[in-house]
């Protein structure tokens, strides 16, 4: 592990990294607010209904990774209760939200619900993915690689499909709220 000697000489105002510090700086970095959405393979609902095991997140960590071949990346906490099913997906779809999704990021950022139940705008897609309607745009991927780092995995993903859907200002996550390139969002 690498050091940093303290004080450190022409860095006054550094300090040593810790969790809370790290937080709030990370807070400064304003980001794109996406949903990923999946479906447990060959798994039904435990509640009898024979509906599959759907899951999705709110996540700022998506990224592009390669254009040859198209690779995408997002991470995930594995102490997510969506983690079991991501853990074993197959296939997921990556939303880009608008600013106007404000909604579907507070539903899919929130634990403890059915978010599919809470936000009914969505449809099955191939593989039986579920597809958020309205977002700005959309990725259906094949999971390629999982890569465990610290309390998250990194998820690598082939897109599949796209599409393009409203054309809009986008979703933005800064400082821990919501906002836009545009119009600033409605609260």
């Amino acid at each position: 592990m690498t050091t940093v000697e303290w004080p450190p000489q022409g860095g006054a105002d550094l300090l040593p990294v810790d969790r809370d510090l790290f937080r709030a700086l990370l807070r400064r970095q304003a980001a794109t607010v996406t949903v990923v959405t999946t479906v447990a393979p060959d798994a039904a609902a435990p509640d009898g209904s024979g509906e599959p095991v759907r899951a999705g997140f709110t996540a700022t960590s998506f990224t592009s990774v390669s254009l040859d071949p198209p690779l995408v990346s997002f991470c995930l906490g594995t102490a997510s209760s969506s983690w079991p099913v991501f853990a074993r997906a197959e296939h997921v779809a990556v939303h880009l939200l608008g600013a106007h999704q404000r909604e579907a990021a507070r539903v899919f950022a929130t634990g403890g619900i059915d978010r599919f139940a809470a936000y009914p705008h969505w449809t099955p897609g191939p593989f039986d993915v579920p597809l958020l309607t309205g977002a700005l745009a959309r990725l259906l991927c094949r999971v390629a690689h999982r890569v465990p780092v610290g309390d998250h995995t990194l998820f690598v993903a082939e897109p599949l499909a796209l599409g393009g859907g409203e054309d809009g200002d986008p979703l933005v996550h800064h400082r821990g709220g919501y906002t836009t390139t545009g119009t600033p969002a409605r609260p």
